[in-house]
C-alpha cells in the first residue's frame, strides 16, 4: 500500500475492547494515517488487560514501534466499572492475541497526550473511543492542550437518544462521568474570550448504532483479504472460531462472533455495532459525517440520570457551543471504505502475522 509523503498524525485514548481493536486496525491500515501514540484506558476491561490488548494487537498487525502507554486504572471520582459480559473475559471475545514483547512507555497516558500535542502541534488529531479520565488528566496538566491540537474525535454519550448502560447514560460517558464534563468544560476555557479554533466532534450512539456490522459485511471483509471463510451464523454453535487462514482476518471474526452474540442476547439482531470504528474513520475524515454545533454538558448529580450527556441545543444556558454533534452518516459509505482498506492490509500483513 502506498504511503502519502506527508501523513496525519494520529493519537488514540482505547479501552480495547473488540470494536476498539478494530478502530485501530482501521487506523493501521490507512495510508494517510501515522498512529503516534496509544493511550490505554480502563473501560471495557481493566486498564492492565488494556495494555496487554494493545501490545499484542500491534504485534500481530507487524506494526512499527509505537509506543504504548498506561492510563489511569480508576475513575476521577467513582469505583470502576468494566464490561466483560460484552466484550469477553480479555476483551476481545473468542479471541486470543499472540504474546508481544514490545514494552509499554515509562510515562502515563495523561503524559503521553501532552507530549504527542507538543510534538505535533497544529497536526495532531487526538481520538478518544473510550472513558475520558486520561484526556481530562491531561487537560488538568496542560490546559492549553485543545488549542495544541488539529481535531478531537471522540465516541461517547446519545443525544436524543436512549443510552446503553442505563436508560440515559451510554458506556464511554457512563464510567466516569466527571471526567467526561471536565472535557467538554476545558474546551471553552482554552480559548478564553476567544471563539474556539475547533471543537471536539462527539459521535454518540445517536449515530454509531447505524453502523451495524453484519455476518454478510464480515464476509465481504474476508473476500477482500483473499481469505476464504465460513459464514457466521446465529445457528452456529456459541464460540466456533474462525475458519479464516489469514491471521487478522481470523483474529477478528473470532472477536466479532461473541460481540454477534452479545448484540443477540440483547434482542438486537445477529450483527454489532461499530462505535469505535466509525470515530476512527471520521478523525481521518470528518466528511463521513453531518454534525451539529452545540453546548454539551454531563449530569453529574441525578440519581436517575447520572452520565447523560445533555445538549442544549436552543442556547438556553447562554453558553458557546462546545462540542460537534454527529447527527447524520452513510453506513455504506464507511463499510465500502473500512472493507476495502482492512481487507488490503490483512491480505499485505499476512506474511508477518502469527495468529492461531
Amino acid at each position: 500500500m502506498t504511503r502519502p509523503d506527508r501523513r496525519l498524525p494520529v493519537f488514540a485514548d482505547v479501552d480495547t475492547g473488540v470494536d476498539d481493536a478494530m478502530a485501530l486496525v482501521y487506523l493501521l491500515a490507512s495510508p494517510e494515517a501515522d498512529l503516534v501514540g496509544i493511550a490505554s484506558t480502563g473501560g471495557n476491561v481493566a486498564v492492565d488487560q488494556v495494555c496487554v490488548n494493545n501490545l499484542g494487537l500491534l504485534q500481530l498487525c507487524g506494526a512499527p514501534d509505537i509506543p504504548v502507554s498506561r492510563g489511569a486504572a480508576q475513575p476521577l471520582a467513582c469505583p470502576m466499572r468494566t464490561a466483560e459480559d460484552t466484550h469477553g473475559p480479555a476483551g476481545l471475545g473468542y479471541a486470543e492475541l499472540p504474546a508481544s514483547q514490545r514494552e509499554l512507555t515509562d510515562y502515563d497516558s495523561a503524559q503521553a497526550w501532552v507530549r504527542a500535542a507538543h510534538t505535533h502541534a497544529g497536526t495532531l488529531i487526538g481520538l478518544a473511543t473510550g472513558p475520558l479520565t486520561n484526556l481530562a488528566l491531561a487537560l488538568r496538566a496542560e490546559p492549553a492542550l485543545p488549542r495544541l491540537l488539529r481535531r478531537l474525535v471522540i465516541m461517547g454519550g446519545a443525544f436524543d437518544y436512549r443510552g446503553n448502560t442505563t436508560p440515559v447514560a451510554e458506556w464511554n460517558i457512563s464510567v466516569d462521568p466527571e471526567s467526561a464534563a471536565e472535557v467538554f468544560a476545558a474546551w471553552g476555557a482554552a480559548w478564553g474570550d476567544q471563539d474556539p479554533d475547533h471543537l471536539p466532534i462527539v459521535l454518540g450512539l445517536n449515530i454509531t448504532e447505524h453502523i451495524a456490522l453484519t455476518p454478510a459485511i464480515l464476509a465481504r471483509l474476508a473476500a477482500a483479504a483473499g481469505s476464504p471463510t465460513s459464514a457466521m451464523s446465529v445457528a452456529d454453535v456459541r464460540g466456533t472460531r474462525s475458519a479464516a487462514a489469514n491471521p487478522l482476518i481470523g483474529m477478528l471474526e473470532d472477536a466479532m462472533r461473541f460481540y454477534f452474540e452479545f448484540h443477540h442476547d440483547q434482542g438486537e439482531g445477529y450483527l454489532a455495532h461499530l462505535h469505535d470504528p466509525l470515530a476512527a474513520a471520521v478523525a481521518l475524515d470528518p466528511g463521513l459525517v453531518r454534525t451539529r454545533a452545540c453546548t454539551v454538558d454531563v449530569e453529574l448529580d441525578g440519581a436517575l440520570t447520572r452520565g447523560m450527556t445533555v445538549a442544549d441545543w436552543s442556547g438556553h444556558w447562554g453558553r458557546r457551543p462546545n462540542a460537534l454533534i454527529g447527527t447524520e452518516t452513510d453506513p455504506a459509505v464507511f463499510f465500502d471504505r473500512f472493507v476495502d482498506r482492512v481487507g488490503r492490509f490483512a491480505r499485505e500483513s499476512e506474511a508477518t502475522s502469527d495468529y492461531s
